[in-house]
Parts: C-alpha cells; sequence; structure tokens
C-alpha cells in the first residue's frame, strides 16, 4: 500500500503544556495509482497513432500470357510521353515519336519549376483548347528505364499531382525510337531541338 508520510518531525518543543498525541495521517494512495494506470492504458488503446502517407497508385490487372493486349488509341494531339533517365535527366515528347515533325523534337529536361513542370503546366492548359473538350486533358504516359531510381518516379508523380495532370500511366514497354532516347539519355548525349 502506498502512503504519503505527513510526520511532524518527532521533536519536543519546549513548554510546560501537555498536549495530546496526534496521529499521523495517513494517505491511501493506491487508488490513486491505479487510476492513472487505468488512463495511460486508454489513452493509449484509443489513440490512433499517425499514419504514413502514401499516394494513390491504381495498378492495372494481371494480365494472362495467352490473351491480347487492350491497346487503348487516344487522340495524339491528347498525349506527352516522358522518358526518366540516370542523373535525374527527363526526356520527353508530345504526341507520337513516329512523327516528330508534326510533334516537335524530342528534348531533355530536369525536374522542378523550371523543367517538367513547366512543360506540363503548358500543356495542361493547351490540350483542352486544341481538342476543343474540357473532358479531353492531357496524358502523360510514364516510361521509367532500368537506370531510373523510385526517386525519380516519385518525383515525377508529385510533378503529375502539382501540375493537375488528369490521367497519367506508368508504362514499361518502349519501342525502338523510345529504346534509342533512352540510350541517349543514360549515355549523357542530349539532342538540342
Amino acid at each position: 500500500m502506498a502512503q504519503l508520510n505527513t510526520d511532524d518531525g518527532g521533536g519536543k518543543k519546549g513548554g510546560g503544556k501537555v498536549r495530546s498525541k496526534k496521529q499521523n495521517a495517513a494517505v491511501d494512495l493506491t487508488a490513486m495509482v491505479d487510476l492513472a494506470f487505468l488512463l495511460i492504458t486508454f489513452f493509449m488503446l484509443t489513440t490512433s497513432l499517425s499514419k504514413p502517407q502514401s499516394m494513390d497508385l491504381a495498378l492495372p490487372d494481371k494480365e494472362e500470357e495467352d490473351e491480347p493486349k487492350n491497346i487503348m488509341k487516344t487522340d495524339q494531339r491528347r498525349t506527352m510521353t516522358v522518358i526518366l533517365g540516370d542523373n535525374d535527366k527527363i526526356k520527353w515528347f508530345h504526341g507520337l515519336i513516329e512523327a516528330p515533325e508534326a510533334n516537335g523534337k524530342p528534348q531533355t529536361t530536369v525536374y522542378g519549376k523550371e523543367g517538367i513542370r513547366k512543360e506540363l503546366l503548358k500543356r495542361v492548359e493547351s490540350v483542352p483548347q486544341v481538342t476543343g473538350s474540357k473532358d479531353k486533358g492531357l496524358i502523360v504516359i510514364i516510361k521509367p528505364t532500368k537506370k531510373s531510381t523510385y526517386k525519380n518516379l516519385v518525383d515525377i508523380l508529385d510533378e503529375m499531382a502539382i501540375c493537375k495532370v488528369p490521367t497519367n500511366a506508368i508504362v514499361n514497354e518502349f519501342s525502338p525510337e523510345e529504346n534509342k532516347l533512352a540510350e541517349e539519355l543514360n549515355k549523357g548525349v542530349t539532342t538540342t531541338p
């Protein structure tokens, strides 16, 4: 049993009066200790711990090898392909790589507001005007190379969220022309537009 000692010191004080001896007051602290442990336990069990923040990422269903791949045709005016390379470099092109004269040559850039974000914001604004419908916004196809890092993928997904790109997809299949661009990007060769 826990007790609170309230002893007065025990010394005699001078004087001729005889005083009656007072009993020491004892306070039982057992109930208070029990209450404290009950409160601690209650708050530990009812408090929600901070949950890690994560980004929503929709993944496609697994396909069987025998099934034909569903290829969705989209307007090339709406698409922008971003190839992620090593050393935080990005190569991007608008539309189809097979028709660079109609869409402009692939360009090399970096992450950040003066790099890919500037181009994404431009395309997010211009694509609905070109297509004539607000429902038909920009579609960004993200293609990470084997030399790109997980950080690069997270960075480009952050750029998608910042620029409010309506649709984006992560694809790991490269056409022969895109393979050439990825090799140039990973070797450090830059082509100027």
